[in-house]
């Protein structure tokens, strides 16, 4: 095996932790892939004899890679929530992955920990995604981010309040909420329509993102019976998330993620909206919810 050969099977034997990081890191499995790509041409122009721990030279490399494309984001915020699952290791690489695989990577990586993600600065997404979730030391990411250490756990510290805000909440209405959504979202699951119906408000109204129905379809309907006919058996993967300090659900059509709001009145729904617009999704606020 010449050096070339031996590069690339080290490179390969680290693949799946860099995408694990870079998908984190960006949310999207295509710049993940095109971030872990980079890397590989980094190592390639570099001197294998001067790097010692290639895992932690890589993971750092990756990790500029994707500060640089966080920090670009502004100028394209169309692209926001392309989250397409990143590919596993042993993915094919010209056919991706299948539908089952796509969703137990969404479950491992968690639909609301991701829409919080993004509404975090690059900076803080980075310190939070290497210390907390890769145990980088802070001294390594003080580097990255061009900070002190100090400022560096400070910048993790708030994201972690971003994403932990909502799990160590007390707020009895926000108990009451998440009573409501649970019980929604369990009889949604179990396909129960009269479970539905005690959940629901008979005036209930259930309003549909344009983005989520063929054109010309019904986008609003109204009466407990008609509403609880559309979550028969359905939210499978839906997840519960804070948004904008009510609970609500975040979950994913396809390759395409957005949010279920519901309004709360005396224990029943009476409003229900899903948003899946990529700018409207970036306006709000997430925190995540223990499932």
């Amino acid at each position: 095996m010449n050096e070339s050969e031996w590069l690339a099977e080290q490179f390969e034997s680290n693949r799946s932790h860099l995408q694990a990081v870079a998908y984190r890191m960006l949310g999207s499995s295509s710049e993940a892939e095109d971030a872990v790509q980079e890397s590989w041409l980094h190592l390639t122009r570099s001197d294998p004899s001067d790097i010692e721990n290639l895992g932690g030279w890589l993971t750092t490399v990756v990790a500029r890679i994707c500060l640089d494309m966080l920090r670009s984001r502004k100028s394209r915020r169309e692209e926001f929530l392309d989250m397409s699952l990143a590919p596993a290791p042993s993915a094919n690489r010209e056919g991706g992955l299948d539908p089952e695989q796509e969703a137990l990577l969404a479950d491992s990586v968690g639909i609301a920990l991701l829409l919080v993600l993004d509404t975090l600065s690059p900076a803080e997404r980075l310190a939070f995604v290497l210390h907390d979730i890769f145990s980088m030391p802070f001294d390594e990411i003080a580097t990255l981010v061009q900070r002190s250490e100090d400022a560096t756990r400070q910048l993790a510290s708030r994201a972690r309040r971003r994403v932990r805000g909502a799990t160590s909440a007390k707020d009895p209405d926000l108990a009451y909420q998440r009573a409501t959504v649970d019980a929604f979202l369990a009889a949604s699951r179990e396909g129960s329509f009269d479970a539905l119906l005690a959940v629901l408000d008979p005036d209930v109204v259930f309003r549909v993102d344009p983005a989520l129905v063929a054109p010309g379809a019904a986008r609003e309907f109204h009466g407990a019976p008609l509403v609880a006919k559309q979550f028969v058996g359905r939210a499978q993967g839906a997840r519960p998330v804070l948004v904008n300090g009510a609970v609500g659900l975040a979950a994913r059509r396809g390759k395409m993620y957005f949010v279920i709001r519901f309004t709360i009145s005396n224990g029943r729904i009476v409003g229900i909206e899903t948003v899946a617009d990529p700018a409207e999704i970036h306006r709000l606020h997430f925190s995540v919810l223990d499932d």
